[in-house]
C-alpha cells in the first residue's frame, strides 16, 4: 500500500475515533448526580473524611493512583508538580492511593512530590467510585463539586457527572492489562471522572 493511500485511510479512522469519543463525553456528561458515603482516609497526619478535602474550594480533583508499584503511575503523578498551583487555585487537588501512608510519604519525598495524598487502603472507595474492575485497581480522575445540603452549615458530598474523559489521560494498560473500569460516583456534587479510557 503506498503512503498517499494509507495516510486516507488512516485519516478516516481518526476520524471515526473522534466521533466515538464525542458520543462518549455527551454520554458521560448526561449522568445525573448521585449521592455518596463521605468515605475516610488515612494520612501521614491521621484520619479526614473525602468532605474535608474541599477545604474552602468548591471543587475537589481526586487522583486514583495504584501506587509505588506502578511506574505509569509515578511517571503521571510526576507531571503534576509543575501545574499543581494553577490547579489549585481553581480546586482542591488530592492523588489517592492503596499505600499506607507511611510508604506514601517515603515515595512522595523521593520523588519530590508537592501535593497531597492519602490512602484509600482498607476502605472501599476506589470500588464504589469505579476504578476498580476484575479484582485489580484502576488509575483514573475524579472531579467533584461540593454540594450543600439545607445549609452551608451541613456541606455534604454528594454526585457523579463524567466530564474529563477527552481531556485527561493515563494509558489503559497502567498496571495491568484489560478495559478501565467505568463510571465512579464520589460525596459531593462529581462533575468529571477520567476512566482511563483514551
Amino acid at each position: 500500500m503506498r503512503y498517499a493511500e494509507a495516510s486516507g485511510k488512516l485519516a478516516r479512522y481518526r476520524q471515526q475515533i473522534a466521533d466515538l469519543r464525542g458520543k462518549m463525553r455527551e454520554l458521560q456528561q448526561s449522568v445525573e448526580p448521585e449521592e455518596v458515603a463521605d468515605y475516610e482516609f488515612s494520612t501521614s497526619e491521621g484520619k479526614v473524611r473525602l468532605s474535608e478535602l474541599f477545604g474552602d474550594k468548591e471543587y475537589l480533583f481526586v487522583i486514583h493512583n495504584m501506587g509505588a508499584g506502578c511506574r505509569y503511575c509515578t511517571l503521571w503523578a510526576d507531571g503534576f508538580n509543575g501545574i499543581l498551583p494553577h490547579l489549585e487555585n481553581r480546586a482542591a487537588f488530592v492523588v489517592a492511593s492503596p499505600d499506607e501512608p507511611a510508604a506514601q510519604q517515603r515515595f512522595r519525598t523521593a520523588r519530590g512530590w508537592q501535593f497531597r495524598m492519602v490512602s484509600q487502603r482498607d476502605t472501599s472507595f476506589a470500588r464504589d467510585i469505579g476504578f476498580h474492575s476484575d479484582g485489580a485497581g484502576c488509575p483514573g480522575c475524579r472531579c467533584s463539586a461540593k454540594a450543600v445540603k439545607g445549609s452551608a452549615a451541613s456541606r455534604t458530598p454528594v454526585s457523579s457527572r463524567e466530564m474529563i474523559s477527552a481531556r485527561s489521560g493515563t494509558s489503559s494498560t497502567c498496571c495491568r492489562k484489560g478495559s478501565m473500569a467505568g463510571s465512579p460516583n464520589t460525596s459531593t456534587t462529581d462533575v468529571g471522572g477520567y476512566d482511563g479510557t483514551p
